[in-house]
């Protein structure tokens, strides 16, 4: 996906905005798309419930293309939307910043009036947190829905236009719209609801460009007159600047289950290439060799195929677990089991990592430095939800070590994961000053920044041996092993003066 940075001006009389390339060329994004024009006539006050890392981003760029259209993002928490309103984002995302300027105070706003916002709405999407429930039946597994009911409920107490469609942007179980027309029509209300499922496939680090140009924008709507009425509402509003080939209308249960299956089966790729990285360290094979061969075939392709400490983000994990629980409900304990094993792979493989630390130490930690160069569960995101760092770090502190931690982008975010870790563990600013004196440095997230370190620097003020682990396959591990480094990759023989 082309990376793209958007100027500064935007030309509102010529209804187009341009972004900078990579490559310094320009590219003018058409806010009205000839081949596919939206049937919106009339202005719509679209309101989104949930001003986090899908709400904010996909309500930016949609006012960003949708000039006619007033959009407000509403949230309970105040400091978050007083951040969206300042040039201090809550969440770090490129590009998304420009964005943000170019709309904001024109037809996007930021506010915690909820019920002001839903009263005016014609439109509602509801990105609100859906996380996996740790306590009752499915604990560990089902979704955690309490946020979400609570929202369709405000929905149905203060909307008041004619007719309201609400739109499920949350990654939610199948059948889950059911459930919020079901809310929604269970009492008096000034409106008629209509349930449509749209999900997000927007990845952080890459945010912009995955919803400027997203391989498909699924609508799921519901299988009556005002319910494809409604979809086909939806499916206009991104016809403002996505291709007609591209927006998918199909009913609301497959869009559901759409997203988890989708999830589910990008972590597979992961966790299915990490399986084989454990046995390439036991018969000397190059999982780097191996990904490179298969990725190569055109019914497999490259993507997800890089071995690694394991996946994080809010994504993956839960809904890898929502979709076993679902399939468990349905009584296919078997299909349940495929998929819940894709997460006890991922849990293996940094479990595997921190154990091979652990016996390059002589299986012995207590007052040790290790420093972990990154936080963030992927690049180009201060995101850390769910992160192979923090699994990592509680581990090592359980050995008494002392953790040092560095990020670029995290720090806030590691911060407040840290402080919930008892023991010896802290985040650094300065990556030289993080490795001062460590016995062990291990790459944790693939930040250019860590290319770019002078390792000399770093081997000079190390304990020796002096031990890295590379958790990305992301470093020059020849060149780190000729300057003095024992290295010991994923998916590959170790390095080592030993």
């Amino acid at each position: 996906m082309t990376s793209m940075i958007p100027c500064s001006d935007y030309d509102l009389a010529q209804d187009s905005c341009l972004y900078r390339l990579p490559d310094h060329s320009w590219l003018s994004c058409s806010i009205e798309n000839p081949k596919f024009r939206p049937n919106l006539t009339q202005m719509s006050q679209i309101t989104c419930i949930g001003a986090g890392y899908v709400g904010g981003p996909t309500m930016a760029l949609s006012a960003l293309h949708c000039p006619e259209h007033d959009f407000t993002v509403v949230d309970i928490n105040e400091e978050r939307i007083q951040r969206w309103s300042s040039d201090n984002l809550p969440i770090y995302e490129p590009s998304l910043l420009e964005v943000v300027r170019q709309a904001r105070g024109r037809n996007l706003f930021f506010s915690n009036d909820i019920p002001t916002a839903i009263q005016q709405a014609d439109i509602i999407f509801v990105a609100v947190n859906t996380p996996t429930k740790t306590f009752g039946e499915g604990a560990g597994k089902a979704a955690d829905l309490q946020y979400w009911e609570k929202t369709a409920r405000d929905i149905l107490t203060h909307a008041r236009q004619p007719e309201v469609i609400v739109v499920e942007k949350s990654t939610l179980p199948v059948r889950t719209a059911e459930a919020m027309s079901r809310i929604l029509s269970s009492g008096s209300s000034h409106s008629r609801f209509s349930v449509v499922s749209n999900p997000e496939f927007l990845a952080e680090g890459t945010a912009i460009p995955d919803l400027q140009e997203p391989d498909r924008v699924l609508v799921g709507g519901e299988e009556n007159e005002f319910g494809r009425r409604a979809a086909r509402t939806i499916a206009d509003l991104y016809g403002h600047w996505v291709a007609e080939d591209r927006v998918l209308l199909t009913n609301v249960w497959s869009s559901e289950l759409s997203k988890l299956v989708a999830n589910a089966m990008l972590a597979q790729r992961i966790s299915s290439i990490n399986s084989i990285s454990a046995l390439c360290e036991r018969t000397q094979a190059n999982i780097v060799e191996i990904s490179r061969a298969i990725g190569m075939d055109r019914r497999i392709g490259p993507h997800f195929l890089q071995a690694s400490i394991g996946f994080g983000g809010s994504c993956f994990r839960k809904d890898i677990l929502h979709l076993s629980y679902l399939c468990e409900y349905y009584g296919l304990p078997e299909v349940a089991d495929y998929w819940a094993s894709v997460v006890r792979i991922n849990e293996f493989q940094t479990d595997r990592f921190f154990r091979n630390i652990l016996k390059q130490q002589i299986n012995t930690l207590a007052g040790k430095k290790i420093t972990l160069f990154g936080f963030a569960f992927k690049p180009d995101t201060g995101d850390t939800r769910d992160s192979p760092a923090i699994p990592l770090c509680r581990k090592l502190l359980s050995e008494h070590a002392q953790v040092r931690v560095h990020d670029p982008r995290a720090r806030e975010e590691t911060e407040h994961d840290l402080a919930s870790m008892e023991g010896d563990i802290a985040f650094v600013e300065d990556p030289y000053e993080a490795a001062y004196g460590a016995h062990a440095v291990a790459l944790v997230t693939q930040w250019q920044q860590y290319r770019d370190l002078d390792y000399g620097r770093i081997l000079e003020n190390m304990m020796r041996p002096a031990y890295l682990f590379d958790g990305r396959n992301h470093l020059d591990h020849q060149y780190l092993f000729n300057l003095g480094y024992n290295v010991f990759p994923l998916g590959s023989a170790p390095l080592t003066h030993l």
